[in-house]
């Protein structure tokens, strides 16, 4: 696996450049803070498992071991790590050809294989040739308090605001169109699960909501079962499976895709977006992000890489309140290895200091083609943007401002 990553790097290594990024001439780079998901997994699947009891058909074989890394996935963190590098090095933050000193990067990822693997290639790829250490916790397997998101509110009236609100969120979604879909795509009337439980229509079926001490936001009911099938579809396909085992080749299209889509993105928003739920998950990852950037940013490195999950990404970009966003290509809102970037930028003009932050990632076609990331093939880049901060017309937002949001949404 090591000469696969190393000649990956030296490959990708051929082209010079990353996408260039507008800032006003005055400005310089100063620091970043790197908040990504982890790449392209095996499904989380076993035995007995959802996917297995919803459908009679038998699924496709993965040569990688549940919820890990797969070798596609650490080479297009790879050709992720090469791009950042680029552009790290075209905004003078690091320089060409040269490691950085050892105390201006720090990579610190959740303790599980996918999370730290996903680090490690990235950091193949951007620092090649270079002693980074990749951080965790010693116990593998477990969840870093960092990256886990659960509740830590252990009084009954949290419990019950945060159930009304995952609830009001799960009843803005329309997915009884999607629920239909997958009934056709997986048999579903003929599955396991129907022919033992019943009944057999999952719009029909209600969702029971939990958000107990110490534990991650839940549902059980359609919702939970309609992310697990449509995850491993998803998955499927950026693994690059043939496209006849892709749900055995029942999508048509993009218009399918995307309302079967619905019911990933519906589950992730349903738990980990109400803005009562987010801040209490994300607060640990919120004031690691704080003291980073805000509170210790002085002695912090220039360059910080986080390695988590959806579910941080989510929860996160809820706690502080980003505005609504799309991200052109893909079909999930917290695509796979994407990565929120956070930018400290100076204005050497007013002296004063400047946030940027920007969803960089691959599209659906380039997860599925391992498509390298190159000047004629770049990383998708979106500006996003703080209701409470908001940016100027090259995505900037005063610093102090930011340092307010980050403050407020801890209280």
């Amino acid at each position: 696996m090591r000469k696969i990553v190393s000649a990956l790097a030296i490959s990708a290594a051929v082209w010079t450049g990353a996408q260039a990024q507008t800032a006003p001439q005055d400005y310089q780079l100063q620091q970043v803070l790197i908040m990504s998901r982890h790449n392209l997994r095996a499904p989380l699947a076993s035995r007995g498992s959802v996917a297995e009891q919803s459908t009679p058909k038998n699924w496709p074989h993965w040569d990688t071991p549940s919820g890990h890394l797969t070798t596609k996935g650490g080479i297009l963190e790879v050709y992720m790590g090469h791009y950042m590098r680029e552009w790290l090095v075209q905004q003078a933050l690091i320089k060409a050809n040269e490691c950085p000193a050892p105390d201006s990067v720090y990579v610190y990822a959740n303790s599980l294989q996918r999370t730290v693997a996903t680090a490690q290639f990235f950091t193949t790829g951007a620092f090649p040739e270079c002693s980074v250490p990749v951080h965790h916790q010693q116990k593998m397997g477990t969840m870093d308090p960092v990256f886990n998101p659960v509740i830590t509110d252990d009084s009954t009236q949290f419990s019950q605001q945060a159930i009304a609100a995952m609830i009001a969120k799960r009843d803005m979604l329309q997915l009884d169109d999607s629920y239909r879909l997958l009934e056709q795509i997986t048999d579903y009337r003929a599955s396991p699960v129907c022919k033992e439980k019943q009944p057999c229509s999952l719009a029909e079926t209600k969702d029971s909501f939990s958000a107990a001490y110490q534990h991650e936001p839940g549902v059980s009911g359609p919702l939970k079962t309609g992310n697990t099938l449509v995850d491993t579809f998803t998955l499927q396909y950026y693994e690059g499976f043939p496209l006849e085992q892709v749900a055995w080749n029942r999508i048509q299209g993009d218009e399918q895709w995307q309302a079967l889509s619905k019911l990933k993105n519906g589950y992730q928003d349903s738990l980990f977006t109400s803005p009562q739920v987010a801040r209490n998950v994300a607060a640990p990852l919120m004031k690691y992000i704080e003291n980073a950037l805000v509170t210790e940013q002085k002695n912090a490195p220039k360059i910080t890489v986080l390695v988590g999950h959806d579910s941080n990404i989510a929860s996160l970009l809820a706690a502080l309140d980003f505005r609504p966003y799309q991200l052109p290509g893909q079909f999930e809102h917290t695509p796979i290895g994407g990565k929120i970037v956070f930018q400290r930028w100076h204005d050497s003009k007013t002296n004063h200091d400047l946030m940027k932050i920007e969803y960089i990632y691959q599209s659906s076609e380039q997860i599925r083609n391992a498509e390298p990331l190159t000047p004629a093939t770049p990383a998708q880049r979106v500006t996003l943007e703080l209701n409470d901060c908001p940016v100027d017309a090259n995505g900037f937002c005063p610093m102090d401002k930011f340092a307010s949001v980050m403050h407020e949404a801890r209280q």
